[in-house]
């Protein structure tokens, strides 16, 4: 497995920690953010309280849904510096190529010369970069960490940003969109009045690991509607045993696609999971539901959760969407 992939799918579990590129386009106004001098306090998902006296106007993302969040409501044009893994809803690949970007390196291992060479005044930050807060905050940086684990934790942390940002209105106007998307979804589901199906969702093997009931995916899952068997679970990413999945027997089965790589997949394929041990008396197996979904798409809780909630919807119900 790629070591800075392994890297990124680690900090990924950890933080648990996204709308399409036209969606973006379509909500960004500069003409309702507001650049003018504030003062203000500004309390993150760690309860931390960053005060601000004026506008950020030059902004550090560490992390790929923070970046996404940012471009969403408009104040992309101040990101000065963003990750390596960061692809979306720009390839900012292209754009550190040509020198129009900064990287900061990777998720986990922020180049912190880097940071203070950008002279930021606002860093938005998730729990994995926990022991960079610390030392940046004593350099005197603004930094907000994010850290949401479910959908209305993503609403929170675009209205966090909207507040820090100045870009209030336009925080306003993606949460309003995405909750009108979500809520469409979830109505013709209830409409239809079918079973919800059971659910496994594969996180990582080996070990298997699966999403609990404190993750964004458990969340994406019921509202798409579905059942996820590990849904009880109280770790976000439990380990879970080849055994207990075939004893829970979903009806469906989600994996992901590399995120951002185009290695083959850690479970290597459809066909090597039917051919686990034990797995052929599972449902998912037996009906053909062992579904395939964008790991980039379902890798970070952001703007594209109602995309997610979609494609889930999708896979569960393909004759309702």
């Amino acid at each position: 497995m790629n070591k800075k992939y392994a890297i990124y799918i680690a900090a990924i579990i950890i933080i648990v920690s996204i709308i399409s590129g036209a969606f973006i386009l379509n909500n960004y106004n500069p003409g309702s953010t507001n650049t003018e001098t504030q003062n203000l306090s500004v309390i993150d998902d760690e309860g931390y309280a960053t005060n601000f006296a004026s506008v950020p106007q030059r902004i550090i993302s560490l992390a790929p849904s923070n970046t996404q969040i940012l471009f969403g409501i408009g104040v992309g044009e101040r990101v000065v510096a963003v990750t390596d893994y960061d692809h979306y809803p720009y390839d900012f690949a292209a754009w550190i190529a040509a020198g129009n970007m900064t990287s900061i390196g990777g998720f986990s291992t922020p180049n912190k010369e880097t940071i203070a060479s950008l002279n930021p005044d606002l860093i938005l930050a998730t729990p994995i970069n926990d022991p960079d807060v610390v030392t940046l905050r004593d350099l005197g940086y603004k930094v907000l960490v994010l850290n949401p684990n479910d959908v209305n934790g993503v609403f929170k942390d675009i209205s966090i940003v909207g507040k820090a940002t100045g870009a209030d209105q336009n925080a306003t106007t993606l949460v309003n969109s995405l909750t009108s998307k979500i809520n469409a979804i979830e109505a013709k589901i209830a409409a239809a009045n079918l079973p919800a199906p059971k659910v496994y969702y594969e996180v990582w093997t080996p070990p298997l690991m699966s999403a609990g009931n404190n993750s964004f995916i458990n969340d994406v899952i019921v509202k798409a509607g579905g059942e996820n068997i590990f849904g009880e679970e109280t770790q976000q990413y439990p380990t879970v045993s080849s055994e207990t999945i075939v004893q829970k027997n979903p009806d469906v089965i989600l994996l992901p696609t590399m995120a951002q790589t185009d290695e083959a997949p850690f479970y290597g394929s459809v066909d090597t999971v039917k051919a686990r041990p034990g797995w052929s008396s599972i449902s998912a197996i037996q009906n053909n539901r062992v579904i395939v979904v964008n790991g980039d798409l379902f890798a970070e809780a952001g703007p594209r959760i109602a995309d997610q909630i979609e494609a889930a919807a999708k896979a569960f119900y393909p004759d309702l969407f």
